[in-house]
């Protein structure tokens, strides 16, 4: 029977001929359509594996409909893609993908039957907290793993070992460094709390370096025993796609290996942004470099309005040196605005001093040394204005790039982002080419948080090799910023909140605290504070946390539980405090923003 509206018979016999010849006249056959996204996941597939294929497009070829009715005869297939390997039906992007997944398409192929086996089951690419993460779950599930981690080396030489950006130059070495000047500040409130001592008391940086760096080295050691102890192999060598499943290894002297393997994950992270003027990676540092420095770094001149940027301000200030934080427009993008701005009012309270709406232009060396003497000229962001001073050191924390662009991706046809370098992937944390998938800093549109991409790491390799379905959820995900005046966060961001929600379907209650460990002192009596964004529509749903404050991760970090069960407003109202604590405070809020009432605090 011709199919509905056709007013002229086919010739039906003709047609099951030239189907039958374009099954057998190519290695891949796909009688697909131009418009349908399966069709062309199922043509990315091929072109990832650099196999040929030949598509007819049936939407645009005259005899479209009938040829798929033919289709559906000979395989009781009515949808596109309709895929035959070396003359065997496939079937549909579902059953395609399944029998990638399963080899039996690469046995169609022919790959599979004389080729040699891939040499590991699993390499990762990068050897920071995902990649450790995702390669240690892997091998508990019996696969064969390679990890490769190499550290280029800063324009001033630094590099570091085993375990990424975290734990060298990142959350661990910024949190103690925070400590230190916690300490500090600890020692001046001592006296008021009745402790007499004589001596001078003065920072020693070189002390502290060395402590750091001793402890960093001991995780870097234990993280090369815990990967022998699960038997996966570990290369300081450099990573490079040179064909499908294969990869180039160049480690420090230039020596070179090969290996393969049935997939890969990219956990390259992302290293610091330099400004691109003229000095910038001949005389400044960055946080790559700050935290093994040799020397006290001086009279220091902070570059940028990132969490990096405030949190090394914060502490380099609070070890008694002078700082200045130069800021293009605001502090913390993408953070909560007017946390934001009580974190910069308390730091300059604090002593750090803030250039608004400036951009430096050059760096150049006056005086060599450790420190040296830097003169830094830097011009207004709103008119002619010209702004010159010298300093010993300036810290470059502008931002940061991804790792992905020398991976030899376009090789393979791994796709990314043009403008950032980051990866698209999908809910899997796979790429487009789907032998390749990517965790971490480097995702386009994802968290930078170390426990995000150790959690995306472990279920990933659990999807893969431990028959798991659960995806690495990256909503409600809490996080602090450890400046002097400690943020944490979990939800939406009060602007964002509006954008989303709009502000007249919002509450937001908010209160202003005392810790009581600061009362003794007198020190910074109502700055402290804390804003919880609810939903009104959603019984009161909490859409957003925010504290600043001592300690505030560990406080964020117990509600962040509550808020992805759903915490609303009545529920904190019934939840009894604990008294005096700092997290009190969220279950006896009563003041809305909107009421407009005085939020000061007179007593604990």
């Amino acid at each position: 029977m011709p199919p509905p509206g056709q007013t002229q018979l086919p010739d039906w016999d003709g047609l099951k001929l030239r189907v039958r010849t374009l099954i057998a006249s190519h290695r891949v056959m796909i009688f697909s359509k131009s418009y349908c996204p399966y069709c062309n996941k199922v043509k990315e597939l091929f072109r990832s594996l650099h196999v040929e294929y030949y598509a007819l497009e049936l939407d645009v070829t005259a005899d479209g409909p009938s040829i798929q009715q033919v289709l559906a005869e000979l395989t009781n297939q009515r949808t596109v893609p309709n895929v035959f390997v070396n003359g065997t039906h496939v079937g549909g992007c579902d059953s395609t993908y399944q029998a990638y997944h399963d080899g039996s398409l690469q046995k169609l192929l022919g790959d599979s039957k004389d080729a040699e086996p891939y040499d590991y089951d699993l390499i990762i690419i990068g050897g920071g907290s995902g990649g450790l993460a995702c390669s240690k779950e892997a091998a508990t599930l019996g696969k064969k793993v390679m990890v490769l981690d190499y550290v280029v080396p800063t324009p001033l030489g630094t590099s570091w070992g085993l375990g990424g950006t975290c734990v060298n130059v990142g959350c661990i070495p910024k949190k103690l460094m925070h400590q230190a000047a916690l300490l500090g500040q600890a020692l001046q409130d001592s006296r008021k709390y009745g402790w007499q001592y004589e001596e001078q008391v003065k920072h020693n940086w070189g002390i502290m370096v060395e402590a750091i760096q001793n402890y960093i080295g001991s995780l870097n050691w234990g993280y090369r025993v815990s990967l022998r102890e699960k038997s996966v192999t570990y290369l300081n060598s450099y990573g490079e796609f040179i064909e499908p499943h294969k990869i180039k290894a160049t480690n420090r002297k230039g020596q070179v290996t090969y290996h393969t393997a049935e997939t890969f994950v990219l956990a390259t992270g992302e290293r610091p942004r330099y400004l691109g003027i003229p000095g910038d990676k001949e005389y400044c540092i960055t946080s790559d470099d700050l935290f093994s420095l040799p020397y006290c770094p001086g009279k220091t001149l902070v570059v940028g309005a990132s969490y990096v940027a405030l949190e090394c301000a914060g502490f380099l200030a609070g070890l008694g040196l002078d700082v200045t934080v130069m800021v293009r427009s605001i502090l913390l993008r993408g953070f909560d605005q007017e946390m934001a701005e009580k974190i910069g009012a308390h730091m300059e309270t604090h002593g750090v001093k803030f250039i608004r709406k400036f951009v430096p232009v050059q760096v150049e060396q006056l005086e060599e040394g450790m420190p040296g003497r830097l003169k830094v000229t830097a011009k207004s962001t709103e008119g002619p204005e010209i702004f010159q001073e010298e300093y010993n050191t300036v810290l470059i924390a502008i931002g940061r790039d991804a790792c992905t662009r020398n991976l030899g991706l376009e090789t393979i046809g791994v796709k990314i982002n043009e403008k950032n370098g980051k990866i698209p992937v999908n809910d899997e944390e796979q790429t487009n080419v789907p032998y390749v998938y990517a965790i971490g800093d480097i995702l386009d549109g994802k968290l930078e948080l170390t426990p995000v991409a150790i959690q995306a790491g472990k279920l990933l390799a659990r999807r893969l090799y431990g028959g798991s379905s659960t995806k690495c959820d990256y909503i409600n995900v809490p996080t602090t910023v450890f400046t002097p005046l400690e943020y944490g966060s979990c939800g939406l961001a009060e602007e964002r909140a509006i954008e989303e929600y709009g502000k007249q379907n919002l509450e937001v209650y908010h209160s202003l605290f005392w810790p009581l460990e600061w009362t003794v002192p007198g020190r910074d009596n109502n700055t402290c504070y804390a804003k919880i964004i609810c939903s009104k529509h959603d019984n009161n749903r909490v859409i957003g946390f925010h504290v600043l404050g001592p300690n505030a991760g560990e406080i964020t970090q117990g509600f962040a539980a509550a808020i992805k069960c759903g915490l609303t407003k009545e529920l904190l109202d019934e939840t009894i405090g604990i008294h005096p604590t700092c997290g009190e405070v969220f279950t006896t809020m009563d003041i809305t923003k909107s009421s407009g009432q005085d939020i000061t605090q007179r007593g604990c």
